[in-house]
């Protein structure tokens, strides 16, 4: 992907680099970091000079290992004396609370985590975003600090059983691990009666020298079973709520699916034209279907169409309020908790097989040679002549039978057409495993699986990439100045991470070539190309993944590295994803005229909707964690071969092929003290001198498993 960085005249480059830091206060940044956010050509001294302006002028804060951040305290009236940031380094990051009551502060700055004592967390909790300072200890093998002050808090509602006594009641949360208890006043409890199960709301975190935690009760739940609890307690600690109000229902029930003569004549009509839908067996909701008629001339027409969710979900109403507020649809092993209601999800919008549907179209005409010769974006209405599963669709490309298999055969030969020119041009083949569940009737799981994904699956995915990276372009290069736009951007891995990866492939027979970005993309992908060659380096990708850094909406636009392309959104899932509602309104505002919305109001949105997808991510893995441990508790004392996936000063994790279950077995339980190197990539016996290495085949035993703390026991099998 070409970058385009650009050189600027120094007063240019000052104020570029002024205007990163300073929307980033919390964010430590060092000179080459610097260079690849603000995407320049200039040379490194000319960098470091203008950030020393900044230093003089007293902007910006010098801290050690020459890295800079904003001087906070310059703009804030506030007249604290300084730190010596010579000694102290801060750095932001996310809870990690521990069983002890310390934690670990996971932040992206550094391999290593932050170990944070439990007295000197401030009154941080699990999962909450705060900014430590870190001073280098010399009893420790890793970085200790302390929080110096919480940013963001992550929980906002508790699950667990309330005890009433005569001053006020408490709140014990189901999962007292890592979640506090919280006290609610008499007057707050809503009518609950001592050891109901509630959903309680915190309203004070406690300052100061008081620390109570103070809430109130939302809702007394009924007695349900302990998977319903424990999906109900992973989505309310993560801030989503399984129900929608009775008045966000109300204004979605009103709404009507009638479509109009009036309507239809605004739009352009893809009736007529061959469309069907490609998804999941157990999907419910459809947003987006494939078109693909011939010409005359012998071009073909591809239209990518997608759920006109805007045409109902309308700006600044209680039911667009919710739908930000969620940001995301969150997909639990057993259930969705969807972003809009079900009338709007699956039935105003969803793209049923044989209605009219309303639609936000990106169209695109490919000459004989799958070449892109024009490309048309608009309002649309469709006809899905047919709803594929990816399995009926997969089908007619292995047979070459069936209904419409002409239509698939040559989706699926531009699809690979497109595909490989994406690769060519830098994109990473890299795909994670997702794990999926075969539940009985009673819910538990009875089987595990690791999903396969076939040319149907990638079929879709690659015209949905196609869309999105068309009208990202379009957008970004329709007009000068920049229109205020979302963009999906994805940066370079991390430097200190990538370094420590090359090593570790280096000692399994794998070079890693890291020094230009292209070359990264191009080790990356010979590693996927390797793996089937060689099963030992699939070990590598999990961890390749890892050395990425996360993507995210914003809009500034520095490109999608992963992808390898320039510019790149969402416009695909405006169902699922509140990203997409945004971008369809920008760009419908932006098809015949020149539309510029507050930049900064929009950014504040990306934001909010980058977080919650990381909320949305944690909570899927967290379900996925419990059903994998409901599952393998069935098994206690049982053996299986498993590979060391993860070391940590206290141990090993050891993942199952089969099922993807992961456990920890301790050093203790081996009975050796072992050593562990900050890259946490091998773990050295102090006794015997045995070496346990990443990728290692091992024989463990299941000692046990908690379904509630998601944590699985396991111990070497000495064979």
């Amino acid at each position: 992907m070409s970058r385009k960085p650009r050189q600027l005249k120094e007063s240019d480059l000052i104020q570029q680099i002024e205007k990163l830091l300073s929307k980033n206060p919390n964010t430590r940044y060092n000179n080459i970091q610097i260079s690849r956010k603000i995407n320049v050509a200039n040379p490194p001294e000319s960098i470091r000079q203008s950030v020393m302006k900044l230093v003089t002028e007293g902007k910006v804060v010098k801290l050690a290992e020459d890295r800079y951040k904003w001087e906070t305290r310059a703009t804030s009236g506030q007249n604290h004396k300084r730190r010596k940031t010579e000694d102290e380094i801060l750095y932001s990051g996310t809870v990690d609370m521990t069983r002890s009551g310390a934690a670990y502060i996971i932040h992206s700055e550094s391999v290593e985590d932050i170990y944070v004592h439990s007295n000197n967390l401030k009154g941080a909790l699990h999962k909450d975003e705060v900014t430590v300072s870190v001073i280098e200890s010399r009893s420790r093998r890793r970085p200790e600090g302390k929080v110096v002050s919480i940013e963001k808090r992550a929980l906002t509602r508790v699950i667990g059983h309330i005890r009433i006594f005569n001053n006020y009641a408490i709140l014990t949360p189901d999962n007292s691990r890592i979640y506090p208890e919280v006290l609610v006043h008499h007057n707050d409890i809503l009518g609950s009666k001592d050891n109901d199960r509630v959903v309680v709301e915190i309203t004070s975190y406690g300052r100061g020298q008081n620390k109570a935690i103070w809430g109130k009760v939302l809702k007394v739940l009924e007695e349900i079973s302990d998977i319903e609890l424990n999906m109900q307690s992973i989505l309310f600690s993560n801030g989503f709520d399984p129900e929608f109000s009775s008045e966000v229902l109300e204004e979605a029930a009103a709404m009507s699916g009638v479509i109009s003569d009036k309507e239809i004549l605004m739009r352009r009509d893809f009736r007529p034209i061959t469309t069907f839908t490609i998804d999941p067996l157990t999907a419910r909701d459809f947003d987006d279907a494939l078109s693909i008629q011939h010409l005359e001339n012998g071009n073909m027409e591809i239209g990518v169409h997608i759920a006109d969710v805007t045409h109902f979900l309308r700006e600044g109403t209680l039911l667009d309020n919710e739908a930000l507020r969620r940001s995301t649809s969150v997909y639990l092993v057993d259930r969705v908790c969807p972003m809009l209601p079900e009338k709007l999800s699956n039935d105003l919008c969803s793209l049923n097989p044989h209605e009219d549907k309303y639609t936000f179209t990106a169209s695109f005409i490919f000459d004989p040679d799958y070449k892109i010769i024009s490309e048309w974006f608009g309002k649309t209405i469709i006809h899905s002549d047919r709803r594929f599963t990816y399995e009926e669709a997969q089908e007619r490309i292995e047979t070459g039978q069936g209904v419409f298999v002409s239509e698939i055969l040559l989706l699926d030969k531009i699809a690979k057409h497109l595909r490989k020119q994406r690769y060519d041009e830098g994109s990473i083949s890299f795909e994670s495993e997702e794990v999926q569940f075969i539940l009985g009737e009673d819910g538990l799981p009875t089987g595990m699986y690791v999903r396969e994904r076939k040319d149907a699956h990638m079929l879709v995915e690659d015209f949905m990439l196609l869309a999105n990276k068309r009208v990202a372009t379009f957008m970004a290069t329709k007009a000068k100045p920049e229109i205020p736009f979302v963009y999906r951007v994805h940066d370079l891995p991390n430097p200190d991470k990538l370094a420590d990866f090359a090593l570790f492939a280096k000692e399994l027979g794998y070079h890693f070539k890291m020094d230009k970005p292209d070359q990264i993309a191009e080790s990356f992908n010979r590693l996927a190309l390797a793996t089937i060659e060689n099963p030992v380096l699939k070990l590598l990708e999990p961890l390749a993944i890892r050395t990425m850094a996360k993507a995210v909406y914003t809009t500034e636009n520095i490109g999608h590295y992963g992808l390898g392309f320039e510019y790149y959104t969402h416009f695909t899932s405006p169902i699922r994803r509140y990203s997409d509602v945004l971008v369809h309104r920008i760009l419908f505002k932006n098809l015949t005229e020149i539309y510029r919305g507050d930049k900064e109001n929009l950014e504040k949105k990306t934001k909010h909707i980058s977080d919650q997808e990381k909320k949305a991510a944690e909570s899927e893995r967290e379900s996925t964690k419990y059903f994998q441990t409901l599952y393998i508790s069935k098994y206690i004392g049982q053996e299986f071969d498993g590979i060391i996936s993860g070391i940590i000063e206290k141990g090993i994790f050891v993942e199952l092929p089969e099922s993807k279950v992961e456990g920890l077995v301790t050093f203790d339980s081996m009975g050796e003290i072992f050593t562990v190197p900050t890259s946490r990539l091998k773990a050295k016996s102090k006794i015997s001198g045995d070496e346990l290495t990443m990728g290692q085949n091992v024989r463990v035993r299941i000692l046990g498993a908690d379904p509630d703390t998601r944590r699985t026991d396991m111990e070497l099998v000495i064979t």
